[in-house]
């Protein structure tokens, strides 16, 4: 890992093993939070994985472990522990008590990232009643917690200008945030309603995945974006016109495992963009280990969104760090995926799709990039022929 400023708080990780979860599935997870702990600021130190039946219920991990991480913080000057699974208030409260330091679980972490990402008063929004969502069952605690430091990694937004302490005034705000959420979902409905009959689409994937570089090139806009994780919240809507063809194109916020319910929910009308898209781009990181996955978490969200079989263009992005192994042609070992060439997987399911068109790109290097467009081209003017039949001249051949 580069070198971090002396300042920088140090993080460990923490994961199980189940007979759900292989050891290898676990560091990938790992391997993600360790990104997530990275982007809210922190330095990853160390992980720590159990295999173990189920969580403890009472400590996530069993007595062994949270000994065995107990010394490492005490002699590593450790502040910041990291559990890859959503944490009950209890199990916050005895494994802070055995750490004797702070506890975050994923979901908190996602939450914190949100908050410093958030940049339209819409984005605060939302990202603040999912935070108070989260810690209404965790006051007891957690706000004397708060009292004794303020700030730091998970403790953004609520909490750091004024310590709360009763339930009833955390009830009070979250109901107001609803209302005011309610207000402005209102108002971006009425927009898309004024945006008129043009067709919409939506850029979707895992987050980092390279959507919102995709959408500068496709756009011709300058949106911001960086290799982080979560760098958009908002959902940005741009006019782009291929050939003499006009269309919308949304960016959206990007999908992640374990997504925080509290944030889908506060998150509503950013994604009734996706919902409301009459064609999706999926965008897919080939370069990524665990790609197949991440394109797993994407349609499971989808499918929670009912937009799942919505028209589809497949766009596996980032060809240009795609890294594969040269094969000799009378190579007979068995072709493993590392050993796949761009030609090879073509010729794989990934191409195969007979409801879903596929291309292959890298948004950064702007490389087939026109096919791209001409299959974006294609399946607007299809959807645009099917809405306004009588218009069909002005987009035949010259």
């Amino acid at each position: 890992m580069a070198q971090k400023e002396s300042s920088t708080e140090k993080a460990i990780l923490v994961g199980i093993v189940t007979p759900e979860i292989s050891e290898a599935t676990a560091h990938e997870y790992l391997d993600e939070l360790a990104f997530l702990t990275e982007t809210a600021g922190a330095e990853p130190v160390r992980y720590f994985v159990q295999k173990v039946e189920h969580a403890n219920p009472r400590t996530f991990v069993n007595k062994g472990k949270i000994e065995e991480i107990a010394a490492f913080i005490e002699a590593n000057d450790i502040t910041l522990s990291v559990f890859d699974d959503e944490l009950s208030p209890s199990q916050m409260r005895n494994i802070e008590k055995e750490l004797n330091c702070r506890v975050i679980d994923r979901t908190n972490l996602i939450l914190d990232i949100f908050a410093r990402r958030a940049r339209t008063s819409h984005a605060r929004t939302q990202v603040e009643l999912a935070q108070y969502q989260y810690l209404l069952p965790r006051l007891t605690g957690m706000w004397t917690h708060l009292e004794r430091q303020r700030g730091g990694i998970g403790l953004r937004g609520p909490g750091e200008t004024e310590i709360e302490t009763d339930r009833r005034i955390i009830r009070d705000k979250i109901s107001k945030l609803k209302e005011q959420l309610k207000k402005i979902d209102t108002q971006m409905s009425t927009q898309r309603k004024g945006r008129g009959k043009m067709v919409r689409v939506a850029l979707v994937g895992y987050t980092n995945v390279g959507k919102s570089t995709l959408m500068n090139l496709i756009s011709k806009s300058d949106l911001f974006a960086e290799d982080k994780l979560f760098a958009t919240l908002d959902t940005t809507v741009r006019k782009v016109v291929i050939e003499n063809l006009p269309f919308l194109l949304s960016d959206t916020v990007g999908f992640i495992r374990k997504l925080p319910h509290d944030l889908v929910e506060s998150f509503k009308s950013t994604l009734d963009e996706v919902r409301e898209a009459d064609l999706l781009l999926h965008i897919i990181d080939i370069a990524h280990q665990g790609f197949e996955e991440q394109m797993e978490v994407v349609n499971a969200t989808l499918r929670d969104l009912e937009a799942l079989n919505k028209p589809t263009i497949l766009v596996f992005n980032k060809i240009d760090i795609f890294s594969y192994t040269s094969r000799d042609e009378y190579d007979l070992t068995p072709l493993k995926k590392e050993h796949r060439s761009l030609d090879d997987l073509r010729n794989t399911w990934m191409a195969s799709d007979k409801d879903r068109r596929t291309v292959f790109i890298s948004a950064k290097k702007k490389e087939n990039i026109d096919e791209l467009r001409q299959m974006m081209y294609d399946e607007v003017r299809r959807i645009h022929v099917r809405r306004y039949p009588y218009n069909d001249f002005l987009y035949t051949a010259s």
